[in-house]
C-alpha cells in the first residue's frame, strides 16, 4: 500500500451518544466519498484495516466501525472460533447497528456520500441497511440472512447494490439468490466459482480466481455512483 495513505483509529459517536472505536483510512488525493466496510463475525480485522487501505487507495475515504463494541469493547475474534463470533454478531441489537454505520458513514460521507461493502454477517446488513439509509450504493458479499432481511424490508434498497456470491455457499443456495433476483431485480448479481468468504484473503476459504474479479467488479460499481 502506498506510504502516502494516512489511516487512524477514530472515535465515532451515534446519534443515541454511544462513542465506538473506528478504523478509517483516507487517500492521498482528493476523495471520491465514503466506503463504510461492514465486518464479518469476526470483528474489525486485521484484514478488513488492510483492505480498507485498499479502498483508500482507490481513492476512497473508507472505515471499518468496531460494531462488536455495543456489546464487547474492543473484542475481536479469531478466525478459528466462527461459533463464538456468530453468537456475538447475532446479538447485537439490529437498531444499534443502523445507528453506528449511519454514524461512521457520516463520518466519512461529507458531501460525496457514502456507500457500503459488507462481507458475510455484514453483508447481510449491507442489503438491510440499503433500505433505511441514505448511500449511493451497497455492496453485499456472500451476506447471510438475506432471506430475513427481505422479508423484514419488504421496500427494498433505496440505493443500486450489488451481490456477490459463491455457486457453493452453503449459506446463500439458488433458492436465496433467487429470492434476492425476485426482490430486488434492480440488483447486479455476480456469481463465482467458490464457497462462503471467498474473497477474505487471510482465511482458508480465499479463491483468488473468484476474489480478483469480484474485487474489480465492486470497483466498477463504486465508480458508477461516486464517479471520480
Amino acid at each position: 500500500m502506498s506510504d502516502k495513505i494516512e489511516s487512524q483509529m477514530t472515535r465515532v459517536k451515534s446519534e443515541d451518544g454511544f462513542v465506538f472505536d473506528a478504523f478509517k483510512a483516507s487517500p492521498s488525493g482528493s476523495s471520491k466519498g465514503g466506503l463504510v466496510i461492514l465486518q464479518e463475525i469476526f470483528g474489525m480485522t486485521d484484514q478488513l484495516k488492510s483492505l480498507a487501505l485498499f479502498y483508500a487507495e482507490k481513492g476512497y475515504e473508507t472505515i471499518v466501525p468496531a460494531l462488536f463494541d455495543r456489546d464487547t469493547p474492543k473484542t475481536v475474534v479469531p478466525f478459528d472460533d466462527p461459533d463464538r463470533g456468530r453468537a456475538m454478531a447475532l446479538a447485537l441489537d439490529p437498531q444499534k447497528v443502523l445507528l453506528d454505520v449511519d454514524a461512521a458513514a457520516k463520518e466519512v460521507g461529507s458531501e460525496m456520500g457514502a456507500s457500503l461493502i459488507g462481507f458475510c454477517w455484514g453483508g447481510g446488513h449491507a442489503m438491510r441497511l440499503a433500505c433505511s439509509l441514505d448511500l449511493k450504493c451497497s455492496v453485499a458479499f456472500y451476506g447471510t440472512a438475506l432471506e430475513m432481511h427481505l422479508k423484514n424490508n419488504p421496500q427494498g434498497p433505496k440505493c443500486p447494490m450489488l451481490f456477490h456470491f459463491g455457486s457453493s455457499d452453503d449459506y446463500t443456495p439458488a433458492k436465496v439468490i433467487n429470492a434476492v433476483r425476485e426482490a430486488i431485480p434492480s440488483a447486479e448479481i455476480e456469481i463465482y466459482e467458490a464457497g462462503h468468504a471467498f474473497a477474505n484473503d487471510a482465511r482458508a476459504t480465499y479463491v483468488e480466481s473468484a476474489a480478483v474479479p469480484a474485487t474489480q467488479k465492486t470497483l466498477e460499481f463504486l465508480e458508477k455512483y461516486h464517479g471520480a
